[in-house]
């Protein structure tokens, strides 16, 4: 295995993205982030993570699973992150108090991909493209349609980064 996909999901839209992205790419394997230990990333060439969004960051399940990296572990590896978010203006439209409108207006552009992109730099992973965000139509989802083409097209954007 030359790339682990790990993941966590809450509705299964995310394990979705994740399962694209890891159909895409050349000898790679997709995990659940409770399913992955330190030593699976021993040889690791790249390593792609992945959560939903919720409180404007990653689960708690990823960040067991990144507590669980030693500093420097993914020295040498190529990392990449997304997440699974609700669009902006569905967001506004679903929500219908004014103070939590507000609040969305003033955190909108906090997600979990970037955090999580700062904290695999943090354990030495190199960063190979732009930490992406899929869409879902609602809270639980479903995904928005030709999100699984576009987590296809980005995982191929990982495997050029890698090859260039």
């Amino acid at each position: 295995m030359k790339t682990l996909v790990v993941y966590d999901s809450a509705y299964g839209n995310t394990q979705k993205i994740a399962e694209a992205i890891g159909a895409a790419l050349a000898e790679a394997e997709v995990r659940h982030a409770h399913d992955v230990k330190a030593e699976d990333l021993i040889g690791l060439k790249c390593l792609v993570v992945g959560s939903p969004t919720q409180k404007m960051n990653f689960t708690e399940g990823i960040r067991d699973f990144l507590a669980q990296i030693p500093a420097n572990g993914l020295a040498g590896v190529n990392v990449a992150t997304f997440d699974t978010r609700i669009t902006n203006d569905d967001m506004r439209t679903l929500t219908k108090s004014p103070l939590m409108r507000f609040i969305v207006k003033l955190f909108l552009h906090r997600y979990a991909a970037e955090p999580l992109m700062t904290a695999l730099r943090k354990k030495a992973g190199k960063s190979v493209i732009k930490p992406e965000g899929f869409f879902v139509t609602d809270t639980k989802g479903p995904l928005k349609a030709s999100e699984l083409e576009r987590a296809t097209a980005w995982a191929q954007q990982i495997a050029q980064a890698e090859q260039g």
